[in-house]
Parts: C-alpha cells; sequence; structure tokens
C-alpha cells in the first residue's frame, strides 16, 4: 500500500528515470512515486535506436526498460504524453502541458537531452531526419530498409558515434552512406586522432564514403523531397534523406527558468549537481545526460550522454533523495557495435589532456586495447573486440598511479599486475 505521506515526482520518462522510480520501491519507499513523461512510449532504453533495433536485429519489445504491467505494480503513477512546462520552486509543484499540478516533497530532473539542428536551408524537407526517441528510430529503420532496396543514398552530417552507427546500420540494408565531418576523422574530439583513423578504415571498407574537413551548407529539395547535399567547398553530393548527428543539448530550460544553477556550456552545460546528485535547491536532484556533475574522482565538473551514466545515475539519485550517502564516482563508460566490431570504452581523456597513447595487441586486426595516458596515469581505455578486461582497464583508471608503458603495452604481461 502507497503511504501518500511524502510524494517524489520524476520528470523524464528515459532510462534514468525508470530505474530511479525503480530503486525507489527496491530501497523501501512507500510515499508515491509519480514518473511523467514527454513521450507517450513507455520508458525505454536508448543504444537499440542506433544499435540493434536500427538494424533490424531486435524487435521493438526489447527497448523497453520494464514491461507495461510492471508500473502498475510497483504503484508507480504513469504521466505520459505530458510535458512539464512549469517548476515552481516557492510551491513545490510541477505543472503539465494539460494544465495539471502536481505536489512534491523530492524531485528528480531527469529531462536528457535534444538533438542539435542543423542550421541550414533545407532542413525543413521530408527527407531530414534526428535520432534521438523511439519514434525517430521507428522511422530511420523504415528510410533505411527502402534506401536498400531503391540503390538510394543517405548523407550523414556528423561522425560521432550516433553517425558512425547509423552509417553501420545503413550499410546493412544496402544504401548508399556519405558522411561528412568538419574534424579530420571520426570521433576526433572523443578519441583523438590516434584512433580516429580506425573508424576510417573500417568503414571505408564496408563501403562508406567520407569528407572531412567539410561542413553542410545547404539541402537541396524539390516537391518537398531531399534531391543533394551541398558541403562548403561548393560541391554537390546525391542525397535521398539526410540524417543530422551533430550532437545533442542538454534539455534544462525548465531548471533554467526556476532558477537552478546551470553549468558553464564549456563545461557541458546541463544542470549543475553535487557529488550526491543535488542541484542548487536540497530538494530537487538531476541525472542522466540533463545533469552536470562534481565528479569526486576525476575532480571536474562532468556532463556524459551515455547509458551507463543513466543506468547508475537514476539510482544514485533516489538514494540521494532516500537520504543515503551518495558520491557519485562512477567511471564513465560507454559501448558501440559496428559491423564486426565491437567496443567498451571506460575514463575521460579528451584531445589535449593525454600526452600517449599505447597500444595492446594488433590495431590492424582490429583487435586490442588502447590507453590514454598523462604522466604515465591511465585516464582512459578503449577495448576493441576484446572481451572480459573492462574491470581490469577501471581499476587501473581508478589506481591514479604511473604505470610502465611497455609493460601495458605487452600482451604477455598481465593487466592485473599493473594495479
Amino acid at each position: 500500500m502507497v503511504d501518500a505521506h511524502q510524494t517524489f515526482v520524476i520528470v523524464g520518462g528515459g532510462l534514468a528515470g525508470a530505474k530511479a522510480a525503480e530503486t525507489l520501491r527496491s530501497a523501501g519507499f512507500s510515499g508515491r512515486v509519480i514518473l511523467i513523461g514527454d513521450e507517450r512510449d513507455h520508458p525505454y532504453e536508448r543504444p537499440p535506436l542506433s544499435k540493434g533495433y536500427l538494424s533490424g536485429k531486435e524487435e521493438r519489445d526489447s527497448v523497453f526498460v520494464h514491461e507495461t504491467a510492471w508500473y502498475a505494480g510497483a504503484d508507480i503513477e504513469l504521466h505520459l504524453g505530458q510535458p512539464v512546462t512549469v517548476l515552481n520552486r516557492d510551491a513545490r509543484s510541477v505543472e503539465l502541458g494539460d494544465g495539471t499540478v502536481i505536489h512534491y516533497d523530492k524531485l528528480l530532473l531527469a529531462t536528457g537531452a535534444e538533438p542539435r539542428r542543423l542550421d541550414i536551408p533545407g532542413t525543413d524537407l521530408a527527407g531530414v531526419h534526428h535520432l534521438r526517441r523511439l519514434a525517430h528510430s521507428d522511422r530511420l529503420r523504415n528510410v533505411l530498409a527502402a534506401l536498400g532496396r531503391d540503390n538510394g543514398h543517405l548523407v550523414i552530417a556528423g561522425a560521432g558515434w550516433i553517425g558512425l552507427e547509423v552509417a553501420a546500420a545503413a550499410r546493412g540494408y544496402g544504401a548508399e552512406v556519405t558522411v561528412v565531418e568538419p574534424e579530420p576523422t571520426p570521433l576526433h574530439r572523443v578519441i583523438g586522432p590516434e584512433l580516429g583513423q580506425l573508424f576510417t578504415d573500417l568503414h571505408s571498407d564496408h563501403g562508406v564514403r567520407f569528407h572531412f574537413g567539410r561542413r553542410l551548407t545547404e539541402i537541396v529539395g524539390q516537391d518537398g523531397m531531399v534531391l543533394a547535399v551541398r558541403t562548403d567547398d561548393g560541391e554537390e553530393h546525391p542525397a535521398h534523406d539526410v540524417l543530422a548527428a551533430i550532437g545533442a543539448a542538454p534539455r534544462s530550460a525548465l531548471a533554467e527558468a526556476a532558477g537552478l544553477d546551470i553549468a558553464p556550456r564549456a563545461q557541458g552545460g546541463g544542470i549543475a549537481v553535487d557529488a550526491s546528485l543535488r542541484t542548487s535547491d536540497p530538494h530537487i536532484y538531476a541525472a542522466g545526460d540533463v545533469a552536470n556533475v562534481a565528479h569526486p574522482r576525476l575532480g571536474t565538473r562532468l556532463r556524459v550522454e551515455h547509458w551507463a551514466n543513466a543506468l547508475n545515475g537514476g539510482p544514485a539519485a533516489a538514494r540521494a533523495m532516500l537520504g543515503q550517502d551518495v558520491s557519485y564516482d562512477r567511471v564513465p563508460y560507454f559501448f558501440s557495435d559496428q559491423y564486426d566490431l565491437g567496443l567498451e570504452y571506460s575514463g575521460w581523456a579528451l584531445p589535449g589532456s593525454y600526452d600517449q597513447v599505447v597500444i595492446r595487441g594488433d590495431a590492424g586486426k582490429r583487435e586490442f586495447i588502447a590507453f590514454w595516458l598523462k604522466d604515465g596515469k591511465v585516464l582512459a581505455g578503449m577495448n576493441v573486440n576484446v572481451w572480459d578486461v573492462t574491470d581490469t582497464v577501471q581499476e587501473l583508471i581508478k589506481a591514479g598511479q604511473p604505470v610502465d608503458p611497455d609493460a601495458l603495452a605487452d600482451p604477455t604481461v598481465p593487466l592485473e599486475s599493473l594495479i
């Protein structure tokens, strides 16, 4: 039975919000738990949207965090398809788009992020896509299948994780793919130039065409349909559909309008929270893509837009809301699947933050572990087609001690011995 003496409200119907609701109940919270999402679908996980579900290898039902009946069984009150339009901190209430006002004792903002838009002519054409929501993936899956049947062309703006994963899925359907990227390599700002070439070669081997150092300047269409794209070198490239994969922006407008502290854009933007995921208002917490965390282990502010952050951040925020002592210091982690290449990345090593990259294994065969080091200390590691090493890689990062680069590169030296 629900005891209405306290009401915890979660704004955001994604993985972070759903796992927070689950944690509140598993931790014994007996008050009301209200989960508000602006999509009509029940909470779902996002990785399949650009991976298994998009490629046709997984069914739609596989993306959902819980079965539909679970929410009623756990006494989670759902308000789906309703955005929160007003956050009133003085009244401790939120107002929905239909005018409904809901009061809270504690509030979790898990509003996620939204795809950045191209600011060029032609973005209103029917064949211009973004990928963030399940409805986007539903549509894009059908588009890729049609392009494959008709030998159609997909142009992708951006060679980040989403752009590359969609490129792999599109080639799986048989579509022609061109990627336009302003940086000199894919993933340039994530893994640097040293490893970026690996992904250039991988996708080129599968027929993807790259145009580096270029930006889209116009999407050309006729009768509402895409015909081609133009780049800033004056070239025109055939296209039937265009995917804008140029990053995501935190959905922090609600928090900003309510006067909560917002992290500077130079630090990733988003809602500023402390190590317990609490905002500048002691009754409000934030988790997932929208939260910019004062990371106690890394000693910096960090906003991470990956699955593991939602998976672990939602429960951490829930425990903090319950008064437990929480220090959210997890090592950032993400994974990707492209063709026959699978990888896991742990840590945080932006270009300029490291002074050495060490390769352990055979990069030519795409079976190796890459380590990013600063003063001999491991900042990050990425295992490519090498498995069951993530825990050890993360322990090396957590240790924060210099390691011998030669030993790190030697596959005959057990990684565990370097911790």
